[in-house]
């Protein structure tokens, strides 16, 4: 492939910085490419511009991702169903239709798990303003309390489905629901566990945005390709391995076409 070479994170980010790296000479103007093998990620820079590169990532539809979809278009037909029967015209009154219907189903479908069964699923970790997590092995379970998502589980679903397409190396899975009964419920998501990780810096978090086609925006941690938008990508959300492999294990993502997402104020 004509300008072709391979480098590493690091040799990149030394590129955005200006520097030369080993006996390598960064000159602009440059393309950054990502390429996906398993779970290694290698970054490509050509200085062909014009030169397309096969991606292996984004808008990649898994099994467990189309299930995600298939729960949360039904909860949304169950609160559908719900709405006449439970609404009392109050602002949050889907809110609590969407509990409902939620509960219904993890209980008839086998996804519920009580609050008194939460610490058998793993060693409590890290939490955070939207998660608690438990740790167990190779998984990280996040219970999610549903803050960066306006109070919505359906909400928070698209935004899996958003994120396992961009980043299907931290792709999501979705464990269960629990909750109180009749009151508040949560989903449980299921993410692989990074070992031996740090925070990545925001060079490094800039040079793999770039690599995925992402343009940094005015405002920090915030990125965009004309399609998604991607924000609070910060090093508490992005970790880099003992191998130097970037891992975006945490992020808010918008389709930018999707105006009912944004009107409901989700894009802060």
């Amino acid at each position: 492939m004509k300008g072709f070479n391979r480098y590493s994170v690091d040799e990149l980010t030394s590129c955005l910085e200006g520097k030369k790296h080993k006996s390598h000479e960064f000159v602009a103007p440059f393309r950054i490419n990502v390429y996906l093998r398993g779970k290694n990620q290698y970054l490509i820079m050509t200085n062909d511009i014009s030169e397309s590169i096969s991606q292996g990532f984004g808008g990649e539809e898994t099994e467990e991702t189309r299930r995600i979809q298939e729960i949360a278009d039904e909860l949304g037909r169950r609160c559908s169903l719900y709405e006449t029967q439970f609404r009392e015209g109050k602002a949050d009154g889907d809110r609590r239709i969407e509990q409902r219907a939620a509960e219904d189903f993890a209980k008839e479908t086998g996804m519920w798990l009580s609050i008194s069964e939460i610490f058998d699923i793993g060693i409590p970790g890290p939490c955070g303003n939207e998660n608690d997590t438990y740790v167990s092995n190779e998984i990280i379970y996040k219970v999610n309390n549903l803050l960066n998502s306006s109070g919505s589980i359906i909400r928070l679903l698209q935004k899996v489905i958003w994120h396992n397409k961009l980043f299907v190396d931290t792709a999501y899975s979705l464990y269960a629901f629990t909750g109180f009964d009749g009151s508040s419920v949560m989903p449980i998501l299921r993410q692989s566990f990074v070992h031996g990780a740090i925070p990545a810096t925001d060079v490094e978090i800039e040079t793999y945005m770039a690599a995925l086609g992402f343009s940094k925006l005015e405002a920090k941690g915030h990125y965009s390709n004309g399609e998604y938008e991607v924000w609070d990508l910060f090093p508490r959300n992005v970790l880099k391995d003992n191998e130097g492999d970037i891992y975006v294990i945490d992020a808010e993502i918008c389709q930018l076409n999707n105006f009912n997402f944004f009107s409901k104020g989700q894009r802060d």
